[in-house]
């Protein structure tokens, strides 16, 4: 298939799958319309549509300068303020993965090491390089338990989200603009963008996790801390991100490849629920204690991808800045702690199987 012609199918599908998850009235629609469409498609037509990464990139960064306006001069003092219960809760999430992972290894007879790496929750690149890098690695096991992890909580965190229970709460950040016209975008982006994608290169270049995310979110901050304002984004915007950052969720799915399907399949489901109850017990906690809504802590600590509890915040008017914190918290920690004490972890577990 022509790549142009790939591309445009792609798009066509994921805006037809939007558009009839919205008329539907499901939340997220045009996130959770893009990848079920493409998804369908891969698997009915058994073919990979073409989807160029600079496209997701497009998506995260835009979705990355939406976060980084969140983060005002208040935001970060209230956020450093958070830095011990962020640690403390980030712990407490990794550790049950730890424990979850080991019984499940125990009843399936699977590989533990690889059923770790595809249990804890951070990025989804990430994991699977340090399972590239790691001898006796299942990469397949890695790449699909962490797959089926994000689409589980993309798919249910929406509908649990939206129901009346999750709005208690108050704001303890003032609110920031969430959306503008097309027209107020320039000429005041244009340095916001300059800065971010300069940002987003370095990044890239340290090996950084998700750089065009992470760009953006920290260009945008600095500005603001220097009080110069963004625009905010409009909507319309947002749902190109939404539906950019779909369409290549969707075609990481290729359940046809994999053998045992069924068990993979029941085993990511079971230890993704496990894993989203125990961050929706902690995040009752964290609103107790902090008075937070509900929303905006199970947000704050979902095991799903920053980029996508960014989008669903946006949806149900969460504590935007709140969320970007804590789980840009745990993308550094899981990047930074994780890997050297899990490589640690592995070798020891080698040298008791050995």
């Amino acid at each position: 298939m022509n790549k142009s012609y790939s591309l445009l199918l792609a798009v066509t599908i994921a805006v037809a799958g939007g558009g009839i998850f919205t008329l539907l009235h499901i939340p997220v629609s045009w996130l959770l319309g893009s990848i079920t469409s493409i998804m369908l498609y891969s698997i009915l037509s058994k073919t990979t549509l073409y989807w160029p990464k600079y496209f997701r990139n497009i998506g995260i960064f835009i979705i990355g300068y939406s976060m980084g306006l969140s983060l005002t001069k208040e935001a970060m003092v209230f956020i450093l303020h958070q830095l011990p219960s962020m640690l403390f809760l980030t712990v407490l999430i990794i550790g049950f993965s730890l424990i979850t992972s080991f019984f499940i290894a125990k009843l399936t007879g699977i590989h533990y090491p690889s059923i770790l790496l595809g249990s804890i929750p951070g990025g989804l690149s990430q994991m699977l390089v340090l399972a590239e890098e790691t001898k006796g690695m299942n990469v397949t096991v890695v790449t699909f338990l962490q797959v089926v992890r994000l689409i589980l909580i993309i798919f249910f965190v929406p509908f649990l989200i939206f129901g009346p229970s999750f709005h208690n709460g108050r704001n303890i950040l003032p609110d920031y603009e969430h959306t503008a016209s097309w027209q107020q975008l320039l000429p005041d982006i244009i340095p916001f963008m300059i800065l971010s994608f300069i940002l987003a290169i370095i990044f890239k270049k340290w090996n950084a996790p998700t750089p065009f995310l992470l760009g953006p979110i920290i260009a945008t901050s600095l500005m603001t801390l220097l009080n110069i304002n963004g625009p905010a984004l409009p909507n319309s915007l947002l749902e190109i991100a939404q539906v950019f950052i779909g369409i290549n969720i969707g075609l990481m799915m290729h359940p046809e490849k994999l053998e045992n399907k069924w068990k993979l399949l029941s085993l990511g489901v079971f230890s993704s629920a496990l894993l989203i109850v125990i961050s929706m017990i902690l995040s009752f906690l964290l609103s107790h204690f902090y008075e937070f809504s509900l929303a905006t802590s199970f947000l704050s600590l979902s095991p799903g991808g920053m980029d996508q509890m960014a989008i669903i915040a946006h949806e149900v008017d969460a504590q935007l800045a709140v969320v970007t914190g804590y789980q840009l918290f745990r993308v550094f920690f899981i990047f930074f702690i994780v890997p050297p004490c899990l490589k640690y972890l592995f070798l020891r577990y080698k040298r008791v199987k050995g």
